[in-house]
């Protein structure tokens, strides 16, 4: 039976196949309790969740000498969706560059084809106050960062660091998009606005980048085709600062890869702790109607507290609940599963990266039962 025939029988049986990459440091905590979350929906759903497992980073180095390996990337492809707990740590750090392994994550991106990057910035209300900033600043915050993924200074030609005829060196990278790519980004954007409030800001460099200048007349033109959202554009220096001066104004955001990788990293501190923040790479919808989709916490993998029961999983779990909503079209349960968060943070359970006062401190583990405990409740 061939490929499309396997995902054939399985959507008629509704199930999905989730490839489960634990990765490194914190990274098989976080998931073992997203694991069990998973286990809760396919149980209690109408949806049965197949779920396999890979390696990937650190972990897949020390086994097989590769940060990413053909077994590990076939398991990605045929997967309906993959789910990553964290890659790298110290001990990986004097590898050579092409086996560090950020460069399987990297790989996974490229070869699923994953351009767009979503990265929603969420203050719950009961965590307002972790915020670096005044609550009344951030609360009710809901916001979401579409990084452009796959082009732009990152991936731009000419690049490289060249000897000059004095001894002195030369170190140049391009920063390069085609309209197509940017049409492609903008498109996922103006559908985000769309379902979401219907405000769509451009972050660009338009009066001193060409390129950027292009990316801003690209997404004018999209818009011709989404009369019901609203556009606006900004240069990326005042996004920035309005990031925190004002950030309830943004809706969606959309922007290049570098702008994006900075602005999304500046939104997640308003939430007051990156254990708290998912996100999700999407690509292109096949001939079949699958978008391909890989989940994964924004922390990192925290080698300090790794193997300690100390992590924050809701990122991870998050995570889930964000592939619930964009690679399997299911914002019911997706719903169900914020909300139980929500209840969670309402009762004061804590990690020790969002405990405050009055807060009641739990380990990885306990977080788990806690969400487990609301997600009976709902179902009860």
């Amino acid at each position: 039976m061939d490929r499309t025939s396997v995902r054939g029988q399985r959507e008629m049986n509704d199930v999905k196949t989730i490839l489960m990459l634990d990765g490194d440091g914190i990274g098989p905590e976080v998931m073992r309790e997203t694991r069990r979350v998973i286990d809760w929906f396919s149980a209690n759903g109408g949806t049965r969740y197949e779920l396999t497992n890979g390696l990937v980073g650190g972990a897949s180095y020390d086994a097989h000498g590769q940060p990413l390996t053909d077994d590990t990337l076939k398991l990605a492809s045929e997967a309906d969706a993959v789910l990553l707990g964290a890659v790298g740590g110290p001990q990986w750090e004097n590898l050579n560059f092409d086996k560090k392994p950020e460069r399987g994550l990297l790989g996974l991106r490229k070869e699923l084809g994953l351009f767009a990057n979503l990265r929603p910035a969420v203050v719950f209300e009961a965590l307002a106050e972790a915020s670096t900033l005044k609550t009344d600043i951030v609360a009710g915050l809901n916001m979401i960062i579409v990084r452009e993924l796959t082009g732009g200074i990152y991936f731009g030609e000419p690049r490289g660091v060249e000897e000059l005829p004095d001894g002195s060196k030369k170190g140049v990278n391009s920063l390069v998009y085609t309209s197509g790519e940017v049409e492609r980004i903008a498109r996922v954007a103006f559908d985000l606005a769309k379902k979401r409030n219907g405000r769509l800001c451009s972050v660009d460099k338009a009066n001193v980048l060409e390129c950027t200048l292009m990316w801003r007349e690209t997404v004018k033109q999209v818009h011709a085709d989404y009369p019901q959202v609203e556009l606006s554009h900004m240069y990326v220096d005042n996004a920035a600062m309005q990031l925190v001066r004002n950030p309830k104004q943004f809706d969606v955001i959309v922007t290049t890869n570098m702008f994006g990788d900075i602005l999304s990293d500046c939104a997640a501190m308003l939430t007051g702790s990156l254990g708290m923040l998912p996100s999700a790479s999407l690509g292109e919808k096949g001939v079949d109607g699958r978008i391909p989709g890989m989940y994964e916490p924004v922390h990192g993998s925290a080698p300090d507290i790794a193997g300690k029961n100390l992590a924050n999983p809701l990122a991870a779990i998050l995570s889930f609940a964000m592939m619930l909503r964009y690679s399997f079209d299911n914002a019911t349960s997706a719903n169900t599963l914020e909300d139980a968060v929500k209840r969670l943070l309402v009762s004061g359970a804590r990690t020790a990266d969002i405990m405050e006062a009055g807060g009641r401190q739990v380990s990885t583990s306990e977080m788990g039962d806690a969400i487990l405990f609301e997600l009976e409740n709902t179902a009860s």
